[in-house]
């Protein structure tokens, strides 16, 4: 793993922010620091050690500077990536896009059945996150029961230690590359607390 770099998240960027000098060569990952789908992009940075490399540009989700939708990516979610001229999207691309197009340990094994494994996982979470949030709205451990089943199953595969193919050594709170992402959990729970609510009413 690439050595750990401390740095300070910039401010998020609302409807009243500059917009930054974009296409000027930089590569930046927009991101907000509640959003679990930029989180796990962000990790792959820190992880790769691209701390130099790719500038993180935190955006304020309730309040979203237009040039954002406008001039850099019309979905206007996050996470995405400006690099090489060019605006990418959706969090399991990207991952897969910084792991192949910049320098940094790889994300995924050398042994190719593990590689074809990890890979199945990985399209396979969507679908697990998928099921997890319908859930709510009906009987929960009824509805979720089997994506949990089926994610149980699947770490079964390789026996490689107590993690996902053996790959961490250490729990993901300990991880630097994780650490620099953690939402305040009391805050986090909060904030889902109130969009579920929400889809619930």
């Amino acid at each position: 793993m690439a050595t750990a770099v401390q740095e300070k998240l910039p401010p998020a960027l609302d409807s009243t922010a500059d917009q930054p000098p974009l296409f000027d060569g930089t590569t930046r990952l927009y991101i907000s620091d509640i959003c679990p789908f930029a989180q796990r992009v962000w990790i792959t940075r820190n992880y790769k050690g691209l701390q130099d490399k790719i500038k993180l540009v935190p955006l304020n989700l309730r309040d979203r500077p237009t040039w954002y939708k406008e001039k850099v990516y019309p979905q206007n979610k996050v996470p995405s990536l400006e690099h090489n001229g060019k605006v990418i999207g959706e969090s399991l691309e990207l991952i897969k896009y910084v792991d192949c197009n910049f320098e940094g340990p790889s994300l995924l094994p050398d042994d190719p059945a593990k590689k074809d494994f990890a890979e199945e996982m990985v399209k396979y979470t969507d679908t697990f996150i998928m099921f997890i949030f319908t859930s709510f709205k009906g009987d929960t451990i009824k509805e979720a029961g089997p994506a949990f089943d089926h994610l149980e199953n699947s770490l079964h595969k390789f026996d490689d230690g107590p993690f996902f193919l053996g790959g961490f050594s250490l729990e993901m709170n300990k991880m630097d590359a994780y650490k620099q992402t953690k939402y305040d959990p009391d805050e986090l729970l909060e904030y889902y607390r109130r969009r579920f609510l929400f889809l619930l009413s």
